[in-house]
């Protein structure tokens, strides 16, 4: 299922919520902090009985934020992205000035992130299998978040110049990261296991994969190209909102946290760590940006490869 693709909108939307998403687009702000933003004015208007928000006050607005306080025991920086949400569609979107609120705020004590050691990281790798391992020892060698990892696409590796070229990171910004030494004989094979399945689907009539930034337009061919192609396609098929294309997109971040969650008990680890990857693995490269690409190491059978 395509759930990273933004649907389409009318070329004239009426209804609030289309409206806010068409300007949330206009600034190229990122997929995701459209949905978070989307996702709160919706709970606030439902709160306050589907009236619009731009015929509440301050006031309403303290007694939302205090509410998911009071009722629903957020802790603060849940109540932060709320209070973030909100304040930006009433003083860019509606341009309305918010004064000085007097809600509740929330006294839940602040959590530190959960740190992995590199043995336990390794440990937690090792217990992985096929792609997601590799997916694991990327994220964890490169310092990619899992939807960076999710999205690589063929032209984004150089193995020339030992670098990924990270596209449409977040805040919208591009990035170089290191190339491990270590995983290019895995990640060659799984290009070429990608580029199979390619073109399997292009015998099939199909084989187009999504292009952001309206590309397909301009370059009509790009998106069969196997430049453009994901490192990691989905096993099935699916639907793409925008297009009603039937396409293969790439496998989802929700696939690698569960797999990773299962590693991570099979290695017996008991911290508190769930499926944040990001925390796992990239927070250890930010510590040691120099170590984890001369220090990982898996057998061909865990790894895939034969």
């Amino acid at each position: 299922m395509i759930t990273d693709i933004r649907p389409p909108l009318p070329s004239q939307p009426t209804r609030f919520m289309d409206q806010l998403r068409a300007f949330i687009r206009s600034k190229q702000m990122a997929y995701t902090t459209e949905k978070s933003y989307c996702r709160w004015m919706a709970d606030y208007i439902r709160f306050h009985r589907m009236q619009h928000p731009k015929d509440l006050n301050d006031q309403a607005i303290d007694e939302y934020l205090s509410h998911l306080v009071l009722k629903r025991n957020l802790a603060i920086n849940t109540q932060k992205s709320a209070l973030n949400a909100i304040v930006f569609v009433y003083t860019q979107f509606l341009k309305i000035t918010v004064g000085k609120l007097d809600f509740v705020p929330s006294n839940r004590p602040r959590t530190i992130p959960t740190v992995f050691s590199h043995q336990e990281a390794v440990a937690v790798i090792n217990a992985l299998t096929g792609q997601y391992q590799l997916m694991a020892r990327i994220l964890y060698g490169s310092g990619l978040r899992i939807s960076e990892g999710c999205r690589l696409r063929i032209q984004d590796v150089d193995f020339g110049n030992n670098c990924i070229v990270v596209r449409d990171g977040k805040g919208l910004k591009w990035r170089r990261t290191l190339l491990p030494e270590s995983i290019k004989p895995a990640l060659k094979e799984q290009i070429e296991s990608a580029l199979l399945i390619h073109r399997q689907d292009l015998t099939n009539g199909l084989g187009a994969v999504y292009l952001p930034h309206s590309l397909d337009k301009k370059y009509p061919n790009a998106a069969k190209s196997p430049a453009w192609q994901y490192i990691f396609p989905a096993q099935k098929r699916s639907l793409d909102p925008r297009s009603n294309i039937v396409r293969r997109h790439h496998i989802s971040d929700q696939q690698v946290q569960r797999q990773v969650r299962v590693a991570i008990d099979q290695a017996g680890i008991y911290k508190k760590a769930g499926s944040q990857l990001k925390l796992l693995l990239r927070f250890y490269h930010d510590l040691h940006p120099c170590r984890p690409h001369t220090l990982v190491t898996v057998s061909p059978r865990r790894a895939g490869m034969h």
